[in-house]
């Protein structure tokens, strides 16, 4: 019997130490593609962040300009823009590696839905930071602008605020993006039924507004910006999960010859 639970646990170690190793490695080549994608970009770091900075060069008046206020600012604030921008070119692979780490663990039906997940969260992702980019940015330094001018304030931005103003609103609307995703993944997982969903909509877009008023600037318009498009897409995540709400026959488990294991392409 002592024999048989020291072989259980030597098998068991054995196959944590396994799955560490094959972490690590995805964790290495995730890692790799990320630092190829930024040592081709970064010849052209200063280019990238002149583009990164374009909505708030645009709203600055007659003679307004950026600042550094730091005596390494003006390196490593760019170096950080080009990496952000290489992360965001090499994420696919990074998700393909974490994709093919936990593939092996899951059934054929969950497999099935985790590629259009995770092409779907990366698409959504990147509409969520275009959002901010293109309409967020432009209105809200337009806006703040406006206020400046009555003051006879100058206004000069130090660039290292503007990438912690940037990073964190990028980052608010990415993950505001990813709304039908958190809702298809619960209806289809079983975890909250549809109808549920339906029934608390009113408190979703409360939420939606006290959320937007701890993560964006303290203006109406900026929370009216996060807000709004956050519980759009609800309503869009609400309409989408119809079509996956699972059958009575999946929340009993797995199909007739269905079982976990490893997938051949999913480890290669």
């Amino acid at each position: 019997m002592t024999e048989n639970n020291s072989t259980e646990d030597s098998g068991l170690q054995e196959s944590f130490l396994s799955h560490l190793i094959e972490l690590r490695d995805r964790i290495i080549k995730s890692a790799i593609a990320i630092i190829a994608v930024f040592v081709c970009l970064v010849y052209w770091a200063p280019d990238i962040f002149h583009l990164f900075a374009q909505p708030l060069l645009q709203a600055l008046p007659a003679g307004g300009k950026m600042i550094v206020t730091d005596v390494t600012g003006s390196f490593f604030v760019p170096m950080k823009v080009t990496m952000l921008v290489a992360f965001l070119i090499a994420l696919p692979i990074v998700m393909y590696q974490l994709w093919s780490f936990i593939a092996p663990g899951l059934y054929q039906h969950e497999r099935k839905l985790i590629i259009p997940l995770v092409v779907s969260s990366y698409s959504l992702f990147i509409f969520g930071m275009a959002f901010a980019y293109f309409l967020v940015f432009p209105t809200v330094f337009n806006f703040m602008a406006s206020y400046n001018a009555p003051l006879g304030a100058e206004m000069s931005t130090d660039i290292d605020n503007y990438l912690s103003f940037a990073m964190t609103t990028f980052l608010a609307f990415g993950i505001t993006f990813e709304v039908p995703v958190v809702v298809v993944v619960l209806v289809r997982m079983g975890i909250v039924s549809l109808a549920k969903l339906r029934e608390i909509r009113p408190y979703v877009i409360v939420g939606a507004f006290v959320i937007s008023a701890v993560v964006t600037p303290p203006d109406v318009l900026s929370q009216l910006l996060l807000a709004v498009p956050m519980s759009l897409l609800y309503e869009l995540g609400l309409l989408i999960a119809r079509f996956y709400t699972p059958k009575p026959s999946e929340n009993d488990g797995p199909q007739d010859g269905e079982s976990k294991g490893t997938d051949p392409q999913a480890t290669a």
